[in-house]
């Protein structure tokens, strides 16, 4: 009986975690709905200010944040100082390095990043991808980021990330940028 009954709650995490898996995400080669091109190196040149929320798969907001970048172009290198202060007073550095290849393909590094994460901009729209170490308490836990970019206006630009383990979708983090100078 006791060996069912483990089949069923195994049975059910796996479908809940295969469903959470199928969610309909994005594709580069949706329409775009405007006539904005987003340029990273003139939104990230400055001085941003953005707010975000983590939300694991059942959709429970798990953390929120702020985060203020400081970027800086210098004709082919886009660097990007953030810093992070989460809703339980923690803080984070995250320092980027970008290198734009083509007009509309990117690679970056961070010192939290495996490998080199890749980038495609192409209207108003920038999909990023990467694998992250992420601090989860006392430990850190590996997941890759799809980074879906949306620019609103010259001056707004809203960021959706599907945070994924062993291919399958476990949160989401959302986040509003807005370029203060």
């Amino acid at each position: 009986m006791k060996v069912i009954n483990l089949f069923r709650i195994f049975s059910f995490i796996f479908l809940i975690f295969f469903l959470g898996g199928c969610v309909g995400k994005p594709s580069i080669n949706d329409p775009n709905l405007s006539d904005l091109d987003l340029n990273l190196e003139d939104f990230f040149n400055g001085e941003v200010i953005a707010y975000g929320q983590f939300q694991d798969v059942f959709g429970t907001v798990r953390s929120r944040f702020k985060v203020d970048v400081r970027g800086t172009f210098d004709g082919n290198r886009l660097e990007l100082e953030e810093t992070f202060v989460y809703s339980d007073k923690t803080k984070m550095k995250r320092n980027w390095t970008l290198v734009k290849l083509t007009d509309s393909e990117w690679e970056g590094k961070a010192s939290d990043v495996l490998g080199i994460a890749k980038g495609t901009e192409v209207g108003d729209l920038f999909n990023w991808q990467y694998q992250i170490d992420l601090p989860v308490g006392d430990r850190l836990l590996r997941v890759k980021f799809d980074d879906w970019m949306w620019l609103f206006n010259d001056n707004k630009l809203f960021n959706k990330a599907y945070v994924q383990k062993y291919g399958l979708t476990i949160g989401e983090v959302i986040i509003f940028f807005e370029k203060l100078s």
